[in-house]
């Protein structure tokens, strides 16, 4: 009763998909972020499903690669894009770290938020497009939406929080931190060695990605923002997804050049 109460907040919080509503307590919240990944493997689902739609019917190439490019943010709700605009808002105004809080609390969207963002559409559209989605890309690109949400638990209960108020506080502070860092340490291994058996040299390209980013994020948060947050964790989760499909596209030009 508790895993399933625990798995319903994760939805509820992090996607769009209608669940039970229950109540927040410190039973249910206590491993919230281990059930967080489930949210992943919905969205990989979902990459399969277009794919067998895509495979009956004639869907046009570009119709395909856009189907790929919404399908995270209709299954997400944008809430993580929501963060990656504020945060790259208050990345550009290149201001002081509490000025910067400020701008991630203001609820109006500034022009760098849309030019980033609009950026990003046409980047992902891009790199979708230049796949062939077969049963191997698919699984790498699975494998890369739940190992994202893994590290983004994983440093919620590691990394210095920015302030002591906000989602990212509220289920840090109510989590079994040790546990849930070392269950999601632990899980991030094995998705990093799943994704290199299954991409093979792609596969260890998409995890050295996702890697690169998780250090950047670290840095910029402790650097510029004075730790995490929950806009942070969204700009983190979009950036990794991003790159690593970069990287997977990467490989596959280079592969197919050889």
């Amino acid at each position: 009763m508790i895993a399933m109460e625990t798995i319903a907040v994760a939805f509820a919080m992090f996607s769009a998909i209608p669940v039970p509503q229950p109540t927040w307590n410190e039973r249910n919240m206590r491993y919230v972020m281990c059930a967080f990944p489930l949210v992943g493997v919905v969205c990989a689902l979902a990459y399969c499903l277009w794919a067998a739609i895509c495979g009956y019917w004639p869907v046009p190439e570009w119709l395909q690669a856009a189907g790929y490019c919404l399908a995270p943010v209709l299954i997400t709700g944008g809430i993580h894009l929501d963060g990656y605009a504020d945060t790259c808002d208050a990345l550009a105004s290149y201001a002081e770290p509490v000025r910067k809080q400020e701008i991630l609390k203001d609820p109006h969207c500034g022009a760098f938020a849309l030019i980033r963002v609009c950026c990003y559409f046409v980047a992902y559209f891009a790199l979708c497009a230049s796949l062939e989605m077969d049963c191997r890309i698919l699984m790498c690109l699975g494998l890369g939406f739940v190992l994202e949400r893994v590290l983004s638990g994983w440093a919620v209960a590691t990394f210095p929080i920015a302030k002591n108020t906000g989602l990212v506080h509220t289920f840090a502070t109510a989590a079994d931190r040790t546990t849930v860092r070392r269950v999601l340490g632990a899980l991030a291994v094995l998705l990093c060695l799943a994704l290199a058996a299954a991409g093979g040299i792609s596969g260890v390209a998409m995890v050295a990605a996702a890697l690169l980013v998780l250090w950047r994020y670290r840095t910029v948060a402790l650097k510029q923002f004075g730790g995490i947050s929950g806009d942070l964790a969204g700009w983190f989760l979009q950036k990794a997804e991003l790159w690593m499909l970069a990287a997977l596209v990467v490989c596959h030009i280079v592969e197919g050049t050889v």
